[in-house]
């Protein structure tokens, strides 16, 4: 497996990601197996959230299928977030403090490698970010942080009080949800890809050195459904099945090939369950699209080129 750093740091990470949103709704001899099988591959970080599974247990059955002890902590990476709570957001230091706590008991593990507050709080107080995020860093609770679904002017206020460098931004993106992308070819035109809807996020994470995480990454809408042997997708599905015979891998690998194939080294987050499926995801770090490639996808997928 590929590695590259996370964000402006020196950790190297794989260039794909394990979501462990599903966890907990496998049995625990199967959720042992596919994480052994993520290890195998050299996929040793695994991204979690306080809210992730039935009565937040996902990171519990993590903890069990890993077999949680001090040498196997050495050998993984612990991404969670936080911030959802009963129906609103909270990014107060008294919530975020004890989410943490909460999500390192269950995991059982006194630390995560990283922290992503989970979508933007309306009633963010910044200041008070900043203090959580100093806490838990000088108890050793935390090694770095992050965001996620954050635009740049979000950003730019907790980097105000923030003193951590903010390494990722977890944000969706895929082969038919791609306007951060569509955005920046349209520029000036009069047409709905031409419309900036996240501040050019895209670009900015690019200079600030900020690591994006493609989220549902073979999604269309917001959990609509998957676009792969999509009926609505045919076009799309015949340029990425061509691409993918002739890379003599399956469209899953292709799929996430397209991202790793963008220039701002992003780091997608798949979410899958199945073995199989994992390692197709895995194999994608191997398959360099060619430009012509690339562009053919996203034009079968709906994005023009001026």
């Amino acid at each position: 497996m590929r590695t590259m750093p996370l964000g402006p740091t020196q950790l190297q990470v794989p260039v794909v990601a394990v979501g462990c949103m599903r966890m907990d709704a496998v049995p625990l001899n199967d959720a042992e197996r596919f994480v052994q099988t993520a290890l195998d591959e050299g996929a040793n970080f695994f991204d979690h959230a306080d809210v992730y599974g039935d009565a937040i247990a996902s990171e519990t059955v993590f903890a069990k299928a890993v077999h949680m002890s001090s040498s196997v902590r050495d050998r993984i990476l612990i991404q969670s977030k936080c911030g959802l709570a009963d129906n609103m957001y909270d990014f107060s230091k008294e919530h975020i403090l004890q989410a943490v706590d909460g999500s390192l008991k269950r995991l059982n593990t006194d630390y995560l490698d990283v922290l992503l507050l989970h979508r933007p709080d309306a009633l963010v107080e910044p200041e008070e970010v900043a203090s959580a995020f100093d806490a838990l860093e000088q108890a050793g609770k935390v090694r770095y942080f992050g965001v996620s679904n954050h635009k740049p002017m979000q950003i730019e206020l907790l980097k105000k009080f923030v003193r951590q460098p903010i390494v990722a931004n977890q944000l969706q993106l895929s082969i038919t949800n791609a306007t951060m992308i569509g955005q920046g070819l349209n520029v000036n035109m009069e047409n709905a890809f031409a419309v900036d809807r996240d501040g050019s996020v895209l670009d900015y994470c690019r200079i600030h050195d900020i690591t994006i995480q493609p989220w549902s990454p073979f999604q269309y809408g917001f959990f609509d459904g998957v676009f792969l042997g999509n009926d609505s997708y045919a076009e799309l599905n015949r340029v990425i099945d061509e691409v993918a015979a002739h890379h003599r891998v399956s469209n899953t690998t292709i799929a996430i090939a397209w991202i790793l194939r963008h220039p701002a080294h992003m780091q997608p987050i798949i979410g899958t369950m199945n073995r199989q499926r994992l390692l197709d995801c895995l194999k994608a770090s191997e398959v360099e699209l060619s430009r012509q490639e690339w562009y053919a996808i996203l034009q079968a997928a709906g994005t023009p080129l001026p």
